[in-house]
């Protein structure tokens, strides 16, 4: 009887470790995710902090040399567009331990 208990609890437990393993459908921020936000500090050409939904804390980007602005519809705009407080889907790639931000989209707020 302790054997077949043993031998329960065994399966029990790898079984709940498969489960626990990520999808291979989880973002990959080397290859690319996006981040929505907004925007709590803008250093034009620099870097950007998005102040995400709580409990978490702000995140820091930094600007790729080629990255694009976009508003809602898509159209690319200056980086001038861009202000405080404002709502935006940030697209980048984790590079060392940074994320570089290589498009910023306006969502509005």
């Amino acid at each position: 009887m302790t054997t077949r208990a043993l031998i329960f609890a065994s399966a029990f437990c790898l079984t709940t470790l498969a489960f626990a393993q990520p999808t291979t459908n989880s973002p990959d921020p080397a290859a690319g995710a996006e981040m929505t936000g907004t925007i709590k500090e803008y250093t034009a050409g620099s870097a950007l902090v998005l102040e995400t939904l709580a409990p978490s804390e702000p995140v820091q980007f930094k600007l790729s040399k080629n990255v694009t602005y976009a508003d809602k519809d898509g159209k690319t705009i200056e980086a001038a567009g861009l202000t405080m407080n404002q709502k935006v889907r940030v697209h980048y790639t984790k590079v060392g331990g940074d994320n570089v931000a290589d498009k910023v989209t306006l969502i509005g707020n």
